[in-house]
């Protein structure tokens, strides 16, 4: 993958963004675990409201932009917005399922787990990983063993939601890479209207194939999905992907994981749901792996430029 161009300097409005985004998608695996409704229905509802409300404008302010992507070089970058929708409902699929078999801590701290697989896939792709980034990924591959071992003696149905959650954060790394470079060109709204109209057009059809209930939620399910628009999606994703033109994605990288604890402390005092105690060991270790898998890929990235960093793609906003 070829670096980015270089972005704009860090202004206040980014920062502001940064922080709201954090504190949006914590709440996103907590309502999910709430809702009385299947995950992929809630996956589903999500993207499609969030493009009802995102496509209005964007199509009346970036024709332009939108036909650009169908001729010519824009169809590349037309390509990655389609691809990457592909990859966010792979992500919708696994990790959303996850936060309501396991608890909400392990599947926001395993789904965390995306930069481990983004240094993994820039190896497949033949570039050469520094010692420290081998070192996280060795230390957040034990701690998800360990978390994941606790709740094989708990129930089948956790271990099932933690490998979920590791697939989601695999699947999340394809998304935000593909995500990355079609920002690079590409405006925030007209990237988000396309991603989240191909996600959802994906979801509906895995709903409908599946007998998936689409209707007949009790009042306080929508007003949740309502939450999750309004906050995880349109404050959460949008944010991020805002800022991915502006922000290093490995500084992205290292913030979101305050969603883990964020999201656990909201389980806690919401659903008064703690995560299992012998997962805990395991799920501190996993994050630790994580932020050094991310540390470490910068540190190598701003000594070797232009090669870019390993774990430099921006994780998603759940």
């Amino acid at each position: 993958m070829s670096s980015t161009p270089p972005r704009p300097p860090l202004d206040p409005l980014t920062l502001g963004a940064l922080g709201l985004a954090v504190a949006a998608v914590s709440s996103s695996a907590p309502l999910v675990a709430f809702a009385a409704a299947p995950a992929l229905a809630i996956a589903f509802w999500r993207n499609l409201l969030s493009l009802a409300v995102l496509g209005p404008f964007s199509l009346a302010r970036r024709r332009v932009e939108f036909r650009a992507l169908t001729v010519g070089t824009g169809r590349r970058e037309g390509l990655y917005c389609v691809l990457s929708g592909v990859a966010l409902a792979a992500h919708f699929a696994t990790w959303m399922p996850s936060a309501q078999l396991t608890s909400v801590a392990a599947a926001t701290a395993l789904g965390a787990t995306q930069p481990v697989w983004q240094g993994l896939i820039a190896r497949w792709q033949g570039r050469r990983l520094p010692v420290a980034v081998w070192a996280g990924i060795g230390i957040a591959v034990a701690g998800a063993a360990l978390a994941t071992g606790a709740d094989v003696d708990v129930s089948g149905r956790a271990f099932a939601g933690d490998l979920l959650a590791v697939a989601g954060g695999m699947f999340a790394a394809v998304y935000t890479a593909l995500g990355e470079r079609a920002r690079a060109t590409i405006s925030t709204t007209t990237y988000t209207t396309i991603c989240y109209g191909v996600c959802a057009v994906i979801l509906l059809v895995v709903c409908l194939l599946g007998g998936v209930r689409l209707h007949g939620y009790p009042s306080t399910t929508w007003l949740v999905i309502l939450g999750l628009v309004a906050g995880a999606q349109l404050l959460g994703h949008s944010m991020f992907s805002y800022a991915l033109h502006r922000v290093s994605a490995t500084t992205v990288s290292v913030l979101i994981l305050l969603e883990a604890p964020g999201a656990a402390l909201l389980a806690w005092v919401w659903l008064g749901q703690l995560p299992r105690v012998l997962a805990l060991p395991g799920l501190a270790l996993l994050l630790a792996g994580v932020a050094v898998v991310v540390v470490g890929g910068s540190r190598s990235g701003r000594r070797a430029e232009p090669v870019p960093v390993p774990a430099d793609a921006a994780p998603i906003a759940d």
